[in-house]
């Protein structure tokens, strides 16, 4: 089994095909597929299913990827750190649930770094996802939130995926809205102000849980509800139907506009201001690359800076 074998595997997978895994490989189609085979006859499994609509994982294919993709991380790593490089360019990528500050500070840190010589990737996606794209190492930093409803079940399975979290700020509740919506003035805003209005929330897919759910109060029962899968038709559905959604208050103006306000949720017995512990994922006893240290140095700055004007 080699390097360049692996490689082959993982970009069959990421492209589901083995005609554009060629090009992008720069080998011809044929040599491909016998590479396949001899990785397959060696290790004993079958990795590909093949058919007139591409190529997909079989099950021991997607365990033996998910393997591959940490071993080969690590060895572009090792370049990255040790090897004359050439013309490799150093990859950073970063999983994250739809926080605009976090997006705002990935901004900030790309632009400390000469993009030509650099491959950087933002994933906005699913909680899960978040989890998954750390531990293959697709991504080097994951972004996402616990609470005292979610904590016990995320916790579990970050440990399952041997990845640690670090905390970044807490934070109380907020109602997201337009500021042309008719509450935009209030102080506060409890639930029961909120029952004429559809409540919008981030789409989790076929692994959707009320412990994946990126707002707090997931459990709820509302009598309108609307789901979106990115934050600009979330931002939309706002302006459009006066939807809202609970979220850290941590907004973007640069990247969201001023047309957006976050106003503090008022908990009452049945539905208390649950505090939501923002923080990222790493690998277990993994090392942060010089883009990974640098983003946490940003976000960490921002969130401070955040929490002082609150404090103000």
């Amino acid at each position: 089994m080699t390097l360049q074998q692996l490689h082959y595997a993982i970009t069959i997978s990421e492209t589901g095909s083995l005609n554009k895994a060629a090009e992008l490989l720069y080998i011809a189609q044929p040599s491909l597929t016998n590479a396949m085979k001899e990785l397959e006859r060696e290790v004993g499994i079958v990795i590909f299913h093949r058919s007139g609509r591409g190529v997909t994982p079989t099950n021991d294919g997607i365990e033996f990827l998910l393997y591959a993709r940490q071993v080969y991380n690590q060895y572009e790593s090792l370049l990255e750190k040790y090897g004359k490089a050439g013309n490799l360019k150093k990859k950073f990528g970063i999983s994250t649930q739809h926080y605009s500050f976090v997006v705002e500070a990935f901004v900030k840190m790309v632009r400390c770094f000469n993009t030509t010589e650099y491959e950087f990737a933002i994933r906005e996606t699913r909680t899960m996802e978040v989890i998954e794209d750390v531990n293959t190492l697709r991504s080097e930093i994951g972004i996402l939130y616990l609470c005292d409803f979610n904590r016990k079940v995320l916790t579990k399975l970050l440990k399952a995926h041997n990845l640690e979290f670090y905390k970044l700020i807490d934070c109380n509740a907020y109602v997201y809205l337009w500021k042309g919506h008719p509450l935009a003035k209030n102080k506060t805003i409890c639930l029961s102000q909120l029952e004429n209005y559809p409540c919008l929330s981030f789409e989790q897919g076929a692994t959707s849980s009320f412990y994946f759910a990126e707002e707090i109060l997931s459990t709820n029962e509302y009598a309108r509800t609307i789901k979106a899968n990115d934050r600009g038709t979330m931002l939309n559905l706002m302006i459009g139907l006066n939807g809202y959604t609970l979220c850290s208050g941590i907004i973007s103006d640069k990247l969201n506009g001023e047309d957006f306000i976050a106003v503090p949720f008022e908990a009452d017995a049945e539905n208390p201001n649950t505090i939501m512990e923002i923080g990222y994922i790493v690998k277990k006893n993994m090392l942060l690359s010089e883009m990974g240290k640098l983003y946490i140095k940003i976000i960490q700055e921002e969130l401070n800076q955040y929490a002082d004007k609150k404090i103000e």
